[in-house]
């Protein structure tokens, strides 16, 4: 059966990101229209668009599996996609798709749920003697067990989601006096998150870097790697700007771990895109940590330095195509660097700020790809996720892209919500950062501030005013405009004429 309809269970930039890839293989796709943003960019973009904007109830359509499975029968859909979140990890709808003929693409209801119960991912981690924090064997039934393991293994330890992701349901308990309130929170949140209040413990390892290996996997049993991703700058467990490759690996390093993530993928028979994590402490050692069975927010940057789709890899390898490359075939070029730039407050805490979108600019350098799910006008809705964009950028070393970073970072604004920019133009600029020293606490432990407070930063707020008075004004064609020899004039070329004065 070859896949020639898609249905895209997502929205936002993953919705639009899918839509590209699918269009460039001849593949329709179709996109389900919801009340909470009925004008969003991925609905203009499909080729055929649901109409659900009479569903008022509280679930979203996209954690809805029987009516998700019915828009896929009803819009003769060969094939889902789940993208990332929602219901991408639910080896449910996984094998509800297979169970209607229709072609779930992602990997099968098995791994998914394998490799989704933590304790059930560690058991198998151990039977392969691979490196882990010590921990215990299975889910911990109350707060009284939960000390008698932890005084085993000794403070501090961390508290995680048996069903968890995404920093969820994960709590760090430093001595005995804080295990009550600290269980009863992460079980508490872990069933709000995944209906699911069962945690377990390991030992927190201080200070490691978060470092992730892309695989993929056919159904034939081939599996490759892809190499690592460096995802250590996080605010509470949840990535923030993540970067390939990493600076803390060597080849070898990068071999004994790649090797270790294949390992496990192979266990449970895994096919098509996933990630396997890693903590690595100051000694080089590393932990597997979980896998994660979908396609990440920050897969791009492996895209850049490989040259490798990985949306076209998983819809092939979904179609029963055998992977046409092997280990050796992957090298890794350049390096590239991804911000996360959502709509939050990071003054604030990183606080959502939901509102409209009233002005957007996002550069085009060739250097630069941003994936997007909005424009202006769009609206961020506090109902779903707040991005609104990631910035993509490569270079032919880390200084290379982090001084591509910089300038990217510095063309892009945004006019109707507050954005994490600020907190970007920041880090690219700390000595820690560029030295790439930095590690899971940088956030916590080493900055005073969260966002950037400069003379030039002033300049740059200065100009972009300015371009905005300058845009609204000219709009009537009330000022004459000689539009042959106009351009934008950029903050640095300004500076340098406001110095000439």
């Amino acid at each position: 059966m070859k896949i020639k309809r898609i249905l895209i269970a997502n929205r936002g930039e993953i919705a639009v990101r899918i839509i590209r890839t699918a269009r460039e293989m001849n593949i329709q796709t179709v996109v389900v229209q919801t009340s909470a943003e009925p004008n969003a960019m991925y609905v203009s973009q499909a080729d055929v668009v649901y109409d659900n904007t009479e569903d008022t109830s509280e679930i979203p359509v996209f954690l809805n599996i029987d009516m998700l499975i019915d828009i896929a029968l009803k819009t003769k859909s060969d094939a889902i996609h789940p993208g990332y979140g929602f219901l991408a990890e639910n080896a449910y709808f996984a094998q509800k798709c297979i169970d209607k003929n229709i072609v779930f693409i992602g990997p099968s209801p098995d791994a998914i749920y394998k490799m989704g119960n933590k304790t059930i991912a560690r058991k198998i981690a151990m039977s392969l003697n691979i490196p882990m924090a010590m921990g215990s064997e299975g889910n911990i039934g109350n707060e009284e067990e939960a000390v008698i393991i932890a005084e085993k293994i000794g403070y501090p330890v961390i508290i995680k989601a048996a069903s968890g992701g995404g920093g969820r349901g994960m709590r760090i308990v430093r001595k005995a006096d804080e295990m009550e309130k600290m269980f009863i929170i992460a079980s508490k949140e872990a069933e709000k998150a995944f209906n699911d209040p069962s945690v377990f413990i390991e030992k927190y390892i201080e200070n490691p870097k978060h470092i992730e290996f892309q695989i993929l996997g056919d159904k034939k049993g081939n599996v490759i790697h892809l190499g690592e991703r460096e995802c250590s700058i996080q605010r509470k467990h949840q990535k923030l700007l993540e970067e390939a490759p990493s600076s803390a690996l060597d080849d070898y390093l990068r071999g004994v771990m790649g090797k270790t993530a294949v390992q496990i993928a192979k266990a449970v028979k895994y096919y098509s895109a996933g990630t396997v994590e890693f903590l690595l402490d100051s000694e080089k050692n590393f932990y597997f940590m979980e896998m994660n069975t979908r396609i990440q927010v920050e897969h791009p940057v492996t895209e850049i330095i490989t040259g490798i789709d990985l949306i076209e890899q998983q819809i092939r390898i979904a179609n029963n195509e055998a992977l046409k490359l092997r280990q050796e075939d992957i090298k890794l070029e350049g390096w590239s660097i991804e911000c996360r730039i959502n709509a939050e407050d990071v003054q604030s805490g990183f606080a959502p700020d939901p509102g409209k979108i009233e002005k957007l600019n996002l550069p085009t350098d060739h250097f630069i790809r941003v994936d997007t799910g909005v424009q202006a006008g769009s609206a961020i809705v506090s109902s779903y996720d707040s991005m609104i964009a990631k910035l993509i950028v490569k270079g032919t070393n880390r200084k290379d892209a982090l001084r591509n970073c910089k300038l990217a970072l510095d063309k892009v604004w945004v006019k109707g919500v507050k954005t994490t920019l600020p907190f970007f133009r920041m880090l690219v600029r700390n000595p820690k950062f560029i030295d790439g020293s930095f590690t899971t606490a940088f956030i916590e432990k080493d900055l005073d501030k969260f966002y950037l407070n400069s003379e030039y930063e002033e300049m740059l707020a200065a100009w972009l005013a300015t371009k905005m008075f300058a845009e609204e004004n000219l709009m009537d064609n009330s000022i004459p405009v000689d539009s042959e020899n106009s351009r934008e004039m950029s903050p640095w070329l300004l500076n340098k004429r406001i110095n000439q004065f």
